[in-house]
């Protein structure tokens, strides 16, 4: 708070202050009064009223700088009310009424939505495990005639379901803290359940899998986990390389700060320019517009933001034409409560 701009905001007190000190000092001259009258008077006058402009000023610079300072400092500034106190001047006394009262609908209005939202998502949830069942046993149907047209339909079921587990996942990433159980998983039983998901596409692709050193033990919940890895692993089935034999490759190391897993495939690769985007909501690249129109840029999106929630630290790197080796790494000295 500047003081130019607080006189500027006094301008028409003090016009008329000093308009009164020259009527004063006119009615003065008009009668035989000693001169020392005729100065003190308006010298007095004005002395105080400057006091008084002094000590506003410096009340009201305190406050609305103690406001900046909370704001810069609060994450969630709208709490500002809460946090400052009551100034004791009238228009600031206002200023902080109105605040709480605009926090106060900002809330109710948060609430709302809120509750929409969850709303929303639970309809998401319970219509996602419905649909699980006609798609449960469509696969029944499929796996009692098989034929040529039933193994394309099975595939196609197997997309379907995919994609309701990633819608699923989708729903639940903002409140991931509300729904995992981080224990003592080990590293190898959580790759196979992965490679388990994807046998038949695997198969039917006649990708190999090369997995080694993975019996190790980490800190992580399995389910979340799981569907991470599934994400990768059909990420590298999508893009392979289909002029040579697919292999995708599992293994770890363990440090004393952490294990690392890497998932290594010999695809088709990433532009060294997009490599850095990868993991942004909705971003398909190259390959995303010419190998796999259909891409959705949400799965690698979803892993990076699990990962995240769980600790887990997710990396990536590709060369065009090469392969993508994907890294996780599972900190040993976690800081979440591990149960065994």
């Amino acid at each position: 708070m500047k003081i130019k701009n607080f006189l500027k905001d006094k301008i028409l007190q003090i016009t008329l202050i000093l308009f009164g000190l020259v009527t004063i000092e006119i009615f003065l001259l008009a009668y035989t009064t000693d001169n020392f009258i005729k100065l003190y008077i308006p010298i007095t006058i004005l002395s105080l009223y400057l006091i008084s402009i002094f000590v506003e000023y410096m009340r009201k610079k305190k406050f609305y700088k103690t406001i900046y300072e909370v704001i810069n400092e609060l994450d969630e500034k709208y709490l500002i009310s809460e946090v400052v106190d009551t100034p004791n001047f009238f228009d600031g006394k206002i200023l902080m009424e109105i605040i709480k009262q605009l926090d106060k609908s900002m809330i109710e209005n948060v609430n709302k939505y809120k509750y929409l939202m969850e709303d929303y998502k639970e309809y998401i949830e319970m219509w996602i495990h419905e649909i699980k069942l006609p798609i449960a046993s469509g696969k029944m149907i499929v796996e009692n005639n098989k034929t040529e047209a039933t193994k394309s339909i099975n595939e196609e079921l197997d997309k379907i379901e995919n994609y309701t587990e990633q819608a699923l996942y989708y729903a639940r990433s903002n409140t991931v803290e509300k729904d995992y159980y981080i224990r003592k998983c080990n590293l190898k039983e959580l790759v196979n359940e992965a490679i388990r998901k994807n046998k038949k596409t695997l198969i039917s692709e006649k990708i190999s899998i090369n997995s080694h050193d993975l019996d190790k033990t980490v800190n992580t919940d399995s389910k979340w986990l799981t569907f991470i890895l599934n994400q990768i692993i059909q990420n590298s089935i999508k893009y392979r390389n289909k002029a040579s034999k697919s292999e995708i490759e599992f293994y770890a190391e363990e440090g004393k700060e952490n294990s690392i897993l890497y998932i290594q495939d010999n695809g088709i690769g990433i532009e060294k320019s997009e490599v850095s985007r990868v993991f942004e909501k909705g971003f398909t690249g190259t390959n995303g517009r010419t190998t796999n129109k259909k891409s959705t840029g949400i799965g690698l999106y979803l892993c990076k933001k699990l990962g995240t929630k769980l600790g887990l630290g997710i990396e990536l790197e590709s060369t065009k034409k090469e392969g993508t080796l994907v890294k996780i790494v599972f900190p040993n000295n976690s800081y979440l409560n591990i149960k065994s």
